[in-house]
């Protein structure tokens, strides 16, 4: 007789739900769990913040395993992340992603303006960047921070939320415009920035658009980069 396991995970499933989701599950219970650990290693003195430098690493570490998740679980139950995910990226992926992240600054700009009548200019500073501008005495380790930010945050996260999350709901037949709603909310609240949850909602609509018109991770990502070169830009202003 042939192993019910082993059959479950061809049709896609694995503990009863599609591998992607599962994968999911598991790659932002990491990130959280590893977020925690830092922190508290943080608080008690163990790890210095007086300087950038490796810390930009450090810092990035669980964001690494939202990316790491996937993948591995393609590679194991999937058909790899090139045919799972599509990531390598065509030129209709290139002109939608920069459209989207275009999309995605303008959304942001305008949420902003609302957000700013209600909190204050004080409440709408990009946090991620001023912290990583404020730890720095080396511009070597601006240009890292600033490629952590354009290439490899974009990449971890929408493998997550438009790769994983996204293709184990659509497994389950879920609208792809719930999906693409419920994706974006997902987005905004892992960023752990309660007075920017609007506009990030609204950036996540956008780069998710990219993916609902191509089917495709690589255009998320290319808007998902695009929507964080600003900011990576931003933090050479006081260099």
């Amino acid at each position: 007789m042939e192993d019910e396991g082993a059959t479950s995970a061809r049709d896609g499933l694995v503990l009863g739900a599609h591998w992607a989701l599962v994968a999911f599950i598991v790659s932002l219970g990491a990130y959280y769990v590893l977020s925690l650990l830092l922190s508290g290693l943080a608080f008690h003195g163990r790890i210095g913040l007086s300087d950038l430098g490796p810390l930009v690493l450090l810092a990035f570490l669980p964001n690494l395993f939202l990316g790491l998740g996937p993948v591995l679980a393609s590679r194991r139950w999937g058909r790899g992340v090139r045919i799972d995910f599509g990531l390598r990226p065509t030129g209709r992926d290139v002109r939608v992603g920069l459209a989207c992240g275009g999309f995605s600054l303008l959304a942001a700009y305008v949420l902003n303006l609302v957000l700013l009548q209600v909190y204050g200019g004080d409440y709408l500073s990009d946090s991620t960047t001023e912290v990583l501008r404020s730890m720095t005495s080396s511009f070597g380790w601006l240009v890292f921070a600033a490629l952590v930010v354009v290439v490899a945050a974009p990449l971890t996260e929408e493998l997550l939320f438009r790769g994983a999350l996204w293709s184990g709901l659509a497994h389950h037949r879920v609208s792809p415009w719930v999906i693409l709603v419920l994706t974006a909310l997902i987005f905004a609240q892992v960023h752990g920035e309660p007075e920017r949850t609007l506009a990030l909602l609204g950036q996540g609509i956008a780069i998710g658009t990219a993916r609902l018109l191509t089917g495709r991770v690589s255009a998320s990502i290319i808007a998902h980069a695009t929507n964080n070169l600003p900011p990576a830009l931003l933090l050479f202003g006081g260099s």
